[in-house]
This record gives C-alpha cells, sequence and structure tokens, in this order.
C-alpha cells in the first residue's frame, strides 16, 4: 500500500520491502493552462528536468554523481536516467530515474532528487506555472509504489526544486520529502548548493 506523504515526512524503504533491491523514482508535474490572446505569441512549453545527485558524507565529490538527461548513467551503473521528457505532457511519470539499492556502493550516503526548469530565466518560467507536480518511489520487482509526495505549496518565482532524497540510515535506506523550492537559474547552481 502506497504511503501518501507530507513536506518534511520521512518514511523508511527498508522496513516493509524485505529484500528490497531497484526502486523507479517517478516525477510528474502539468503545465498550468495559459491564457492566450488571438494575437500573442505562443509560450515556450515548460521544459523541466530530473536529477540525481549521489553524496557522499552529504557532499558532492565528483562530477559524475550527477545524472541527468546530459549524463544518463553513474559510472557505478547503480543510477539510471530513464531519458528527457520536453513538455511534461500526458498522464503519469514524465521522468524516470532507476535507482538499485542493492548495489550501491557503501560511500555513497544519499540520493537527492531535484528537477529544474530548462532555461527557466530566459523564457520567465517559475513552478507557480506548473501543478499536480510529484515525486514517487515504486519497487521495481513487484511495480508496487510504495510512497508519493506530491507538491502543494505555492512555488510562484521558483525556478528549481529539491523534491526529496533517498538515504541510508542505520543500515536500511529511508526517504526524506522535502519540498524546497529555490531560485537556482539551472542545475549547475542547483548542485553547488551540495559542493
Amino acid at each position: 500500500m502506497s504511503i501518501s506523504l507530507q513536506k518534511g515526512q520521512k518514511v523508511s524503504l527498508s522496513k516493509d520491502n524485505a529484500g528490497l533491491s531497484k526502486v523507479v523514482v517517478g516525477l510528474g508535474w502539468d503545465e498550468v493552462k495559459r491564457k492566450t490572446g488571438f494575437f500573442s505569441a505562443k509560450p515556450a512549453p515548460i521544459d523541466c528536468d530530473a536529477s540525481a545527485l549521489a553524496l557522499i558524507n552529504g557532499k558532492l565529490t565528483y562530477q559524475e554523481d550527477v545524472v541527468y538527461y546530459g549524463n544518463l548513467r553513474h559510472p557505478t551503473g547503480t543510477i539510471e536516467h530513464m531519458g528527457d521528457n520536453l513538455t511534461g505532457a500526458g498522464d503519469g511519470d514524465d521522468e524516470q530515474i532507476v535507482v538499485d539499492l542493492a548495489r550501491i556502493p557503501a560511500e555513497y550516503d544519499r540520493i537527492v532528487l531535484v528537477v529544474n526548469i530548462y532555461q527557466a530565466v530566459q523564457r520567465n518560467q517559475h513552478f507557480g506555472m506548473i501543478e499536480n507536480a510529484f515525486i514517487r518511489l515504486v519497487n521495481a520487482s513487484n511495480n508496487t509504489e510504495m510512497c508519493k509526495y506530491s507538491l502543494t505549496d505555492n512555488y510562484s518565482g521558483m525556478t528549481a526544486m529539491i523534491f526529496g532524497e533517498i538515504y541510508r540510515h542505520n543500515g536500511e535506506w529511508k526517504f526524506n520529502a522535502i519540498g524546497q523550492g529555490t531560485n537556482d537559474p539551472g542545475l549547475g547552481e542547483l548542485i553547488k548548493r551540495y559542493m
């Protein structure tokens, strides 16, 4: 049974999922319908990009530890981005990241899951123009949703989002629903928070 999380809530992934190995992190969002005039130019679609940051002792150590549309696979093979969705159109997950928890090297203690709006500043776009945003974790072995966190706060003006993190604590994997919006104009600035 899936657990619906609130902002700041933590849940154990290992506890009720004996033998948990791989999880699919699904991220989804919809663009708020924008009014356009008859003669006005059609606004550019909002391109949200999901990324996973693999941290050692809570810090981003190597450039290769950022898994995103430009680096789809972590060097260890334990984190894999399933590809870029340019519009967020359609139901279900817009982007997915597969994490092999059983094989992640011991020095990695957390995987931070972030989403930024591609060219947000240039396109004058922000998370106030996004609705129905969520992150969910699915047990890859049986395709069962373990937990889901839907954003409910007002993120108007925010150009990036720290959705949540999967972290190792006392030998078990847990998930923390963070939901922190930032004004970082791109992924390069966002990852500096973890250096």
